[in-house]
């Protein structure tokens, strides 16, 4: 069957992965935040024109993103993306290679930085595959375009790319596919058809107020106070106003007034997040927001409207039907039982999917796992994953190095294979 020739070849072909993992580790230790990923950018464009392989490197798009472009011969193009940038978390994993890195971000603001989201993974594998992709070249025809991205973070690198003139320099795909490591068992896959990410709103709120001493609140309108009342009336958002057969988060994921204790502010910013799997959905969330924080306000005696500033949207990540069918097929018979092809809808979010929707191409996402096997069989069988397990983003988030790349690699390339390989 030519699924089980896809299998065997893959596993006939392999490549030597302790350099791989000493630059994961080196990664991991030198983590940039969105917009500034200048280093691993360099780094994953010198080793692409290491392999020499053939690669065109294509580099500077929409900031530091890259892209090496491998023809070899007639067949479809596919497209595999990696994300690069990493987050303003401290580490608090004790790892031996965890990061000590300080940055400052946008708001000027000097920041402790930590792959905190695993896109070290992501490069690494990436890098890895394209090597071995380029090793089996007369078992596959076609073009290989393996793209590293910036900017994923704030949901802004693959337009930037795409705006920046990305398909001016580099063959538009026929299919575009991508992948995350995430809190699941290591070396396990999870995908399925449709819906596989969630659709990501965020916001910066201003609430205006009337400062004054903090001896005298009664000369004042304090906008903590209004805060307050915004915040934990937002709560009630899912609960009241969204069916209960519907998904929706809404997080407060900051809220900063004032300086000092004795000084009550003229202003508070609260930063939001909102996550939604339907449209109509997601309108009806953003106008109970909108509605909420204006009531808040208007009753709280606000010298001012409040204002919206917009800091982040991700699209809805939609699995094709065809694709992924497809790659479910690849996966069910090289991972087996490790392939999960009914796995949730993640609650996260995504933009790789501008890679493809940009230009109406359809495209594929994954999850694989990086919590060690032991570990999670035991937090498991104890009730205790949710409250053990640190998920993505957490400053103890720390997927073991193995199986979680061979895995990423596996699947990177059997995606790739699935309608690249030879009849």
């Amino acid at each position: 069957m030519p699924t089980q020739s896809l299998v065997s070849l893959l596993s006939s072909l392999s490549i030597d992965l302790d350099p791989y993992e000493a630059i994961y580790k080196n990664l991991h230790s030198h983590p940039e935040l969105s917009h500034q990923e200048e280093k691993t950018a360099a780094r994953a464009a010198s080793h692409l024109n290491s392999l020499d392989a053939g690669y065109e490197v294509h580099t500077s798009i929409g900031g530091h993103g890259l892209a090496g472009v491998l023809q070899n011969g007639m067949g479809k193009t596919v497209l595999l993306r990696a994300d690069m940038d990493a987050l303003p978390v401290k580490e608090d994993t004790g790892l031996d290679y965890a990061s000590n890195v300080t940055m400052r971000d946008s708001d000027d603001v000097v920041k402790p930085v930590m792959h905190a989201c695993g896109h070290d993974f992501h490069v690494t594998a990436l890098l890895a595959a394209a090597e071995r992709l380029a090793k089996m070249k007369e078992s596959w025809s076609g073009t290989l375009i393996v793209l590293f991205q910036p900017n994923e973070e704030r949901g802004g690198g693959a337009q930037a790319m795409v705006d920046d003139g990305l398909y001016n320099k580099i063959p538009v795909p026929d299919i575009v596919m991508g992948q995350h490591v995430m809190a699941l068992r290591a070396g396990s896959v999870g995908c399925k058809v449709g819906h596989i990410m969630s659709e990501a709103d965020s916001f910066k709120i201003t609430i205006f107020g009337r400062g004054g001493h903090g001896s005298m609140p009664h000369r004042t309108v304090d906008p903590v106070v209004m805060a307050a009342s915004v915040v934990m009336k937002l709560q009630t958002v899912v609960s009241r106003e969204v069916d209960p057969d519907q998904f929706a988060v809404v997080t407060v994921g900051s809220l900063q007034a004032g300086q000092t204790e004795n000084v009550i502010s003229d202003r508070a910013e609260i930063r939001l997040n909102i996550r939604t799997q339907n449209h109509e959905v997601r309108n009806r969330v953003l106008a109970a927001v909108r509605r909420i924080v204006k009531g808040e306000c208007e009753a709280s005696g606000a010298t001012k409207e409040p204002t919206f500033e917009g800091t982040t949207k991700f699209p809805l990540s939609i699995n094709d039907e065809t694709v992924t069918k497809n790659v479910h097929k690849s996966f069910e018979e090289f991972f087996g039982d490790r392939f999960d092809p009914n796995t949730k809808c993640s609650t996260a979010s995504e933009d790789y999917s501008i890679l493809a929707s940009s230009h109406g191409k359809p495209s594929c996402f994954w999850f694989f796992g990086g919590v060690d096997e032991k570990t999670w069989d035991e937090k498991e069988q104890n009730g205790r994953l949710a409250e053990d397990i640190p998920v993505n983003h957490s400053p103890f988030f720390a997927p073991v190095i193995q199986p979680t790349l061979r895995t990423g690699i596996d699947a990177l390339c059997l995606g790739a294979l699935t309608f690249l390989k030879k009849p």
